[in-house]
């Protein structure tokens, strides 16, 4: 990663030409427009100036640590989800906005908002607010929860969604520990995000088609629980209920990477030939290939602990690398277990160019990891680096007829 990309001239992704006001923030919001900038949308991200106390604009450009020199605006998680993106500055409490933002607003084919509906309504920037500037608007509403149950408009983060989706229940029905605990990673946030960016580009086809715009609410709570239910519901998907609520294979003590002579690997042996063949290439086919417990898929889901406690206990006697190259060529799924320091060293990430090196013009070197979806007809690119708080006010105002601001 040393030597520094240049950023693309134009887009080339299959949203160019779409222009999206983006009023969202933190992760959840952010998250979904910047996947749409690197398919090819212009995002204008209109930030509020705020107290002038160093608290202004995107709350997550404050957050993490700053190389000295670096401005403190442009936070490490800031810079990951914020690329692609041109930063307005804009009070739009103040009378004396509306012109520019009813121009964008006007000019936009997607209004993407996170900020709480009331506030939307207060603020006259609620759907029909926005429908009359412009008709066929695709508007969407990143929300915690859906406004037609008790608990719309309240306060949602990663930390309450992981807590009221039961992701939080899903640790301690693997250890025994009956402490709900949330995952170590924003993923409320970010599966909301995946949600949100599909909904969007949804809504341009059914407005492509129809040529009608629509009101479209991503709320977090009925997304995250949708997601870990789609293997979690399991028995309780039938009514009444054949059995139990989560999926036994998944939630297991004994899921978890395995331990090698001098590191761990993730091993998954799936089909009967691959358990046969793992059974003898691990020399314990006299014993595990003939226990009755582990006989075929039926039965060795109804013993899939003691099963991966008895892999667990196998894999200690030989190296990571003596595994790997054992089972890979009986095409048994098989890898080795990276630490996240690991990740830049990664053959595979370096081969196929995951982590790319840029100079930001303000904060110096940094690492970005580039659009992961290939499209081989049109591209996602990276344009513009992540922005100041404002930095674009000035030429958006002058790209919509504004002079400049006193």
């Amino acid at each position: 990663m040393s030597e520094a990309k240049h950023l693309a001239t134009e887009a080339t992704g299959p949203l160019k030409g779409v222009r999206i006001l983006d009023l969202t923030s933190v992760v959840f919001g952010a998250y979904a427009t910047q996947m749409l900038g690197d398919q090819g949308a212009e995002v204008i991200k209109l930030e509020d100036p705020g107290s002038g106390r160093g608290d202004g604009g995107d709350i997550m450009r404050w957050a993490g640590h700053v190389p000295e020199g670096c401005p403190r605006d442009l936070g490490p998680i800031f810079l990951t989800i914020n690329r692609n993106k041109r930063s307005v500055l804009m009070d739009m409490k103040d009378p004396a906005s509306r012109p520019l933002l009813e121009a964008l607003i006007a000019s936009c084919d997607v209004f993407a908002t996170s900020i709480r509906y009331d506030g939307l309504k207060r603020l006259g920037l609620a759907y029909e607010d926005i429908k009359a500037l412009r008709p066929d608007v695709v508007y969407v509403h990143a929300a915690g929860y859906g406004s037609e149950g008790p608990y719309a408009g309240e306060p949602a983060y990663d930390d309450l969604i992981q807590s009221a989706s039961g992701l939080a229940d899903l640790l301690p029905r693997t250890d025994g520990n009956p402490t709900p605990r949330i995952l170590p990673t924003l993923v409320a946030d970010k599966v909301s995000g995946l949600f949100m960016c599909q909904a969007i580009t949804a809504g341009l086809l059914h407005r492509e088609r129809s040529g009608e715009g629509q009101f479209i609410e991503v709320p977090m709570l009925e997304c995250v629980t949708s997601f870990n239910l789609v293997e979690h519901l399991y028995d309780h998907t039938f009514a009444p209920p054949t059995g139990q609520w989560a999926y036994q294979r998944v939630a297991n003590p004994n899921r978890k990477p395995y331990q090698t002579k001098d590191g761990y690997i993730g091993l998954l042996p799936y089909t009967d030939k691959q358990w046969d063949q793992f059974f003898a290439a691990a020399g314990v086919g006299e014993t595990f290939g003939k226990d009755p417990r582990f006989s075929d898929y039926a039965t060795r889901a109804k013993h899939i602990g003691e099963l991966y406690a008895l892999v667990g206990e196998t894999t200690k006697s030989k190296t990571t690398q003596e595994w790997l190259d054992l089972l890979k060529p009986l095409s048994i799924p098989i890898v080795r277990t990276a630490r996240l320091d690991d990740l830049p060293e990664d053959p595979h990430l370096k081969a196929v160019g995951f982590f790319e090196r840029h100079d930001h013009p303000h904060a110096g070197a940094y690492n970005a990891m580039k659009p992961p979806v290939k499209f081989t007809g049109s591209p996602s690119n990276i344009r513009r680096h992540a922005p100041r708080l404002g930095e674009n006010t000035a030429e958006v105002r002058a790209e919509m007829g504004f002079p400049p601001e006193d």
